[in-house]
């Protein structure tokens, strides 16, 4: 079993790991973000790749989404945990928050949503019915549990298009269909995992109060003052999982 953690937005780099090869991965679908950090901790394998590369100046709508997996794949990666930074939507999903969650709406839009987008058949219409490996979310929640940090079984995980932060209207839309925290990286990178046949999971952090949920507007600031201590707990989660498989 090999594990690959996708890094969002606070997390560029992963404590710990031994890396023991920066590789430089070609696919059929262009370049990943960044070279693939293959290493181990505390004796596991692991690979590392920032989704925004390694400064961060890769924008949610102009990821290689699928050039990542395929990265992934070809390396022999068998789960993902994805790590993403949010907007809370849900009363319980205030910011410090980490949830597990287990479905997703997806209202991008001119993202590539499959490897078969030119050599499709009836056969890859692939079940999506519940997007997240179920096995994987909860050993998510074990590990988070181990290390007594506080996690949320579950939530609708909202994927917008971005760059831009959303509207007060458009997260109100996206209260009333369910979602109970908004990202931008979600999909298509979960599809096209299940796609390769990859386990896939999300460990998300709320870094901020979503549109509208609260008075005046939200800054990087803010975010950014969440992330520094939202990210350690996360690390600490994802060492134990690791210790775990």
């Amino acid at each position: 079993m090999t594990i690959a953690i996708i890094g969002g937005t606070g997390l560029c780099s992963l404590d710990g790991l031994n890396i023991l090869e920066k590789r430089n991965v070609d696919t059929p679908f262009g370049k990943p973000s960044s070279c693939l950090s293959i290493g181990e901790l505390q004796g596991h394998s692991v690979v590392f790749l920032p989704r925004h590369g390694d400064k961060h100046t890769l924008p949610p709508h102009k990821v290689n989404y699928r050039a990542n997996i395929w990265a992934l794949h070809s390396v022999g990666v068998t789960n993902i945990i994805a790590v993403a930074a949010v907007g809370g939507i849900r009363k319980d999903m205030l910011p410090g928050v980490l949830a597990a969650p287990d479905q997703i709406i997806d209202y991008t839009y001119g993202r590539e949503q499959s490897f078969y987008s030119d050599d499709f058949t009836a056969d890859k219409h692939i079940d999506f019915s519940y997007p997240y490996d179920e096995d994987l979310r909860q050993a998510i929640m074990q590990a988070a549990k181990a290390v007594q940090i506080d996690m949320v079984d579950g939530g609708c995980y909202g994927a917008t298009q971005g760059p831009r932060l959303e509207t007060a209207a458009e997260i109100k839309r996206l209260a009333q269909d369910g979602c109970a925290m908004v990202g931008m990286t979600g999909m298509p990178e979960a599809y096209l995992a299940r796609e390769c046949g990859i386990s896939y999971a999300t460990c998300a952090l709320m870094v901020n109060w979503a549109a509208g949920l609260t008075s005046g507007t939200i800054t990087m600031a803010q975010i950014e003052l969440t992330l520094a201590g939202g990210m350690e707990q996360v690390k600490q989660v994802l060492a134990e999982l690791i210790q775990m498989q």
